[in-house]
């Protein structure tokens, strides 16, 4: 019984070691990176939602979700 418990282990350990190999892992350092072409994020100085800026409305150096929000300007907090 022993021996097959070792058997489906190492079974088991070969399948990962060839599974990692064959998706050619990527180095540590790039998983913090952020993808290429994703958009930056900004968020509404009225209601806070994050967006994309080519979303948003800029003025006077704050961005806002909508027409609305921009209108009726920063909240007061």
């Amino acid at each position: 019984m022993g021996r097959f418990i070792l058997l489906v282990v190492a079974l088991f350990f070969l399948v990962w070691l060839v599974r990692s190999a064959l998706t050619g892992r990527k180095p540590r350092g790039d998983a913090d990176a952020p993808p290429p072409g994703q958009a930056e994020l900004v968020q509404c100085a009225h209601c806070g939602m994050h967006l994309p800026r080519a979303e948003a409305r800029s003025a006077g150096g704050r961005t806002y979700c909508s027409e609305e929000h921009w209108r009726l300007g920063p909240r007061d907090v």
